[in-house]
């Protein structure tokens, strides 16, 4: 039995070790689902704002357990009843700073600029969560709301709809917090004052538990890196400069990469764009077609290495 047990424990640990970072929302949220939360569905923590668990349907969704949490329909049924994937810092908070959302929203960023489909799939800032109150907390921020009724039953997530703000349940203000954290920080983004000493106020009051550190654990097993709020290794304070590591990736290992395979800076927002349809792929220094690959047809890679192992060339106007 304890063989048995130590086997299934590898093999876990091998199939998040070899898994790769999604590249789009769809792709998210089934990776999410195998390799993050495939067994919390049933547990004691349960989804984001409300603790219910749920019964997974089909490559992502689930059906809301009711009874598990006490949970009372506000006023949409049919939202209230499935799993949704929360992002915890909203897609138009990050969306808006982009130059697509501009042009056309967030449809149009999905449709036309692969860097956001990578913010809006990065694993760190989704979690399964009821439906009807990811609907109902929208793009607010995070704030204390009060004096608020209970609005679903036994759950004690509150959305101040006049106030534009939504407060989650104590279980999770520690996990959004440094969740929203790591965004800021890795995608450059700026937050309010205010905002900034609510959450250091619940990152302080609410510690990492040992399901958020395993669920870090995870994630990064999956995006090669850890949020490093989470583990200590940053610590927000009023005034935080982000870092922005998302946006620019640094030279590493360059003396060690044969050559052809040299890890290339990303000025910007510039990563390596592989044509799906012709197998060829473009860097943001040198090519000419770097801009010409449709938005549908684009696969981004940090790394040449990462796009020949996945079968892509070079494109041969590359100077």
């Amino acid at each position: 039995m304890v063989r048995a047990v130590a086997i299934t424990a590898l093999s876990l640990l091998s199939f998040l070790s070899i898994a790769s970072p999604p590249d789009n929302f769809p792709q998210a949220k089934i990776v999410a689902k195998n390799s993050i939360y495939f067994d919390q569905n049933t547990g004691s923590l349960g989804d984001l704002y409300c603790g219910c668990q749920w019964t997974w349907l089909g490559k992502s969704g689930g059906r809301i357990d009711f009874a598990s949490c006490g949970y009372q329909v506000r006023k949409q049924q049919n939202r209230a009843e499935r799993i949704e994937w929360e992002h915890i810092v909203p897609a138009q908070t990050f969306g808006r700073q982009r130059q697509c959302w501009q042009n056309g929203g967030r449809k149009n960023c999905v449709s036309e600029d692969p860097v956001f489909r990578v913010i809006e799939a990065n694993l760190f800032n989704l979690y399964p969560s009821v439906g009807e109150v990811n609907g109902d907390r929208s793009n607010f921020n995070y704030g204390a709301v009060l004096g608020a009724a209970s609005q679903y039953g036994q759950c004690r997530t509150k959305v101040d709809f006049s106030e534009r703000a939504a407060e989650p349940r104590d279980e999770v203000k520690g996990l959004v917090a440094r969740a929203t954290f790591y965004m800021f920080d890795r995608y450059n983004l700026n937050m309010s004052r205010q905002q900034q000493q609510l959450l250091m106020a619940w990152n302080k009051q609410y510690p990492a538990t040992a399901w958020e550190r395993q669920r870090d654990d995870r994630i990064a097993a999956v995006m090669g890196h850890h949020n490093k709020f989470v583990t200590g290794e940053r610590s927000w304070t009023v005034g935080y400069k982000p870092v922005g590591d998302g946006v620019i990736s640094k030279v590493q290992g360059r003396a060690a990469q044969k050559p052809g395979t040299a890890t290339h800076q990303l000025q910007g927002n510039g990563m390596i764009i592989g044509n799906r349809n012709s197998q060829v792929y473009h860097l943001p220094q040198g090519c000419p077609s770097y801009g010409n690959v449709s938005g549908k047809n684009q696969e981004l890679f940090t790394l040449e290495s990462e796009a020949q192992a996945a079968g892509y060339r070079k494109a041969g106007n590359c100077r």
